[in-house]
């Protein structure tokens, strides 16, 4: 077996869960490497719809441990609100862990996480205020605190006595707001939570090697995408941590030689939420059908996703960062009853035509897209299940990707269903 790397090549809502839970029947583990529950996998089986915040794709197969690694943020609210409703619907959660060293969510976060955006003004970067960036800050800043602090009474309370010095300042002196109760947060952390975290903790990345070690197959699935890269995305307009394939490994403490494949995800357009550029934007009927037709609303925080034309120059970038093994592109069928389909081949940048992606700020601010046209297939897709039932104008489409990116596109979602895919290998 082998290990492998699902992640997003765009700004985050490609249909990763699909692919993550097609894979995952054949993994022993499903690791979330990255992220808090500002990010969301929405898997549909049957006539039933699941719709992941923390909680790993893999968690739906009851061979498959689910892994919560050190990377990620975890708020043990949310966390057991998403297990408890898993359990209500019948899923086996049991087998889910979760890393001592990752970081916690705590309510100081959420509050200043709300209180920066408002303060930011027209100037804001459109986070999901679900505490994210102020719990990866104060990770960075060496005064977070961890899972594995919830197991010692001693030495939670006393971090935390440090944090709300600084917290509880800012909190009243910058944004005239009470303070936060320490005694509160004392009763439902080391509560209820520590009694139901303390079953669960465990050293992920010895597991994971021990895993790796036995042969058996490890995926590791990234939230957010590329775009939103702290160190390669958009900034600001990104998110807080690294869902790119190396943050795959400093998320879970496996090495890169031992990642065999990184497989990444695209839609056969592009979404993305929140303020920042985006060249091929559309913000005409087509962008609206799109959003109605691809249900493009956030799946933890409802928001109206922005919409555009498929970008190789962004596709070709995310390549290159992740080192791409091969390509999963979803959502075709949103694309069904258009008379021609576009996508983005460059961009003008003051006068100057480029097939780059742009790398200076202003440059990508300023960046117009070229396109060039397709025709559409204007037929439904939707109960194709090989390669032989996609119409040639599809494939044609497919093949320009392809071409274009140098990236080998393996897998196509064409509906939202668990069963809606195409394996383009055979």
């Amino acid at each position: 077996m082998s290990t492998t790397v699902v992640l997003g090549t765009q700004w985050g809502d490609e249909g990763k869960g699909k692919f993550t839970d097609l894979f995952a029947a054949d993994m022993a583990a499903v690791v979330r490497y990255q992220g808090g529950h500002n990010a969301g996998h929405t898997i549909v089986v049957g006539d039933e719809t699941f719709a992941l915040q923390l909680v790993p794709s893999g968690i739906l197969y009851p061979h498959v441990t689910a892994v919560i690694a050190n990377g990620v943020v975890v708020d043990p609210k949310v966390l057991f609100e998403e297990l408890d409703l898993l359990e209500s619907r019948g899923i086996d959660t049991s087998k889910l862990v979760v890393s001592g060293s990752a970081h916690l969510v705590m309510p100081y976060h959420h509050e200043i996480d709300r209180l920066t955006e408002r303060f930011l003004g027209k100037n804001q970067l459109g986070t999901t205020r679900r505490g994210i960036g102020p719990a990866y800050a104060d990770k960075s800043t060496r005064i977070g605190l961890r899972v594995q602090d919830l197991l010692d009474e001693k030495i939670f309370a006393e971090k935390l006595d440090v944090v709300l010095k600084e917290k509880n300042q800012i909190l009243a002196k910058i944004y005239n707001r009470l303070p936060v109760d320490a005694e509160q947060i004392l009763a439902d952390y080391l509560g209820e939570y520590a009694q139901r975290m303390a079953p669960r903790i465990v050293d992920t990345v010895k597991l994971l090697h021990d895993l790796y070690n036995q042969g058996q197959g490890i995926l590791l699935e990234g939230a957010q995408a590329t775009f939103l890269d702290l160190d390669h995305g958009t900034y600001p307009y990104v998110t807080s941590s690294n869902p790119t394939a190396g943050g795959a490994c400093t998320g879970t403490g496996l090495g890169p030689r031992q990642i065999d494949r990184v497989m990444g995800v695209a839609k056969a357009y592009i979404t993305r939420v929140g303020a920042g550029p985006f060249p091929s934007e559309l913000t005409d009927e087509i962008g609206d059908l799109l959003v109605d037709r691809g249900h493009e609303y956030g799946t933890n925080t409802k928001r109206r996703r922005r919409v555009g034309w498929f970008d190789l120059p962004m596709l070709r970038h995310a390549a290159a960062l992740n080192s791409l093994s091969d390509l999963a592109i979803t959502k075709a069928d949103v694309l069904d009853t258009l008379d021609t389909v576009k996508a983005c081949i460059g961009y003008t940048v003051g006068g100057e035509y480029t097939e780059d992606w742009p790398y200076h700020q202003s440059d990508l601010h300023k960046a117009r897209a070229v396109y060039q046209e397709f025709p559409g297939w204007k037929r439904d897709i939707g109960g194709c299940r090989v390669r032989a039932d996609l119409p040639k104008e599809l494939m044609s489409y497919l093949s320009f990707l392809e071409e274009k990116s140098q990236v080998a596109i393996s897998w196509l979602g064409v509906g939202p269903g668990r069963d809606q895919v195409v394996d383009l290998r055979a």
